[in-house]
């Protein structure tokens, strides 16, 4: 046991002075290639392998024949493990350019391409992250095209919207300076009906750039679902009488919910004046709430006969309107709740999401169904 413990000294001797001599070196080299660190690790093991050996053989008096045969050993052995840690050291260096070059793609228009070459499993951790990073970011520049794109339609269609108001008004606004109207009173009543179509433009593109820039703030009640339909029913039936339409009161969940009662009125009636509009006389537009596990859905359901199955992903986009800018009738009344500017379903989108919820439509028999989906409140 003694001889044992002698040799284990011998060999920690020299295997510790060889480790101590390289450390300073693999130090030296933290910041250079991967390839040159491995291999001088490598070289620092072989080295305390030979130190330790030949301490050992030294002080066991080995005959020089018997110290030639160990230190040829520790030769043929030193040699194997260099060349393998070269081969190891290139290959890493080879995936590692590779990758490298790969990565100057993310975020281009062609995409993140890994390279073919197997890697290592941190390499390959390292491949699928920079892909799932290019995905995202292929995923933001889409969303912001888009927007950008509803943005640019927006302008041209407000652009549009306001041209021939802001025209009629200045025509009858000078034949009243000149005395030339033949009836003042329906030239003011005009005035007056361009002026409150104006104004409401200007209510839904202040209160959605409240919602997109996050100043939206709510005072949040624990109030019926009941009470919010049968108020935004009563606030569009003279909307519905004047255009034949019938307003029907579908069944709905005796449940409360925990919202800004004015805001979710807000979007109930942008939603109802929307159904109006696009129902035919005769026709019928029906609201309902139910249940489904932790959330409540209010629901409205009109006779349009349907949205065209690729325009559905964009009803919610702001200024989208589904056919070419459309200008009211110099005279004609607006609709209440609508501005004609095709605001009114992103704000609906936008009270949705402030409270925690969602938008959706969907074609049914005959019609749309929008549903704005609420967080249920928790028992207390």
């Amino acid at each position: 046991m003694n001889d044992i413990l002698l040799i284990a000294l011998f060999a920690a001797v020299g295997a510790g002075l060889a480790g101590l001599l390289g450390w300073p070196a693999v130090r030296m080299l933290r910041r250079r290639s991967v390839a040159l660190s491995l291999f001088a690790v490598a070289v620092v093991t072989v080295l305390a392998m030979v130190s330790g050996t030949a301490s050992v053989a030294q002080a066991m008096f080995l005959s020089d024949h018997d110290l030639g045969v160990v230190l040829t050993v520790l030769g043929m052995g030193a040699v194997v493990s260099l060349l393998t840690a070269a081969l190891l050291g290139r290959q890493v260096v080879a995936g590692s350019r590779a990758l490298t070059l790969a990565a100057r793609t993310v975020g281009s228009d062609a995409g993140f391409t890994a390279p073919d070459r197997p890697f290592g499993s941190e390499l390959a951790d390292l491949s699928a992250e920079l892909a799932a990073t290019n995905e995202r970011l292929a995923e933001s520049r889409r969303r912001e095209r888009t927007l950008e794109a509803s943005r640019r339609e927006l302008i041209a269609w407000i652009s549009h919207d306001l041209r021939t108001p802001l025209a009629g008004l200045r025509a009858m606004a000078e034949a009243l300076e000149d005395g030339v109207a033949e009836d003042p009173d329906r030239y003011h009543r005009s005035i007056r009906t361009e002026v409150d179509r104006l104004s409401g433009m200007v209510d839904d593109l202040f209160e959605l750039s409240r919602l997109q820039a996050g100043a939206f703030t709510l005072t949040p009640s624990r109030v019926s679902v009941h009470d919010l339909l049968d108020e935004a029913l009563a606030g569009a039936h003279p909307l519905a009488t004047r255009h034949g339409v019938r307003l029907v009161g579908g069944p709905v969940a005796p449940v409360p919910v925990e919202v800004d009662g004015r805001e979710i009125g807000r979007a109930l009636g942008n939603l109802l004046v929307n159904a109006i509009r696009a129902t035919p006389a005769d026709g019928e537009v029906a609201v309902s709430a139910r249940r489904e596990q932790d959330h409540v859905v209010l629901a409205v359901t009109d006779g349009c006969g349907g949205i065209p199955e690729p325009d559905l992903h964009r009803v919610f986009e702001t200024g989208w309107r589904g056919a070419p800018a459309r200008t009211p009738l110099p005279g004609s009344a607006p609709l209440p709740g609508d501005s004609g500017a095709g605001l009114g379903l992103a704000i609906v989108r936008g009270i949705a999401e402030a409270h925690a919820g969602r938008a959706a439509v969907r074609n049914v028999a005959g019609g749309c169904c929008f549903e704005i989906t609420l967080p249920a409140p928790q028992p207390s």
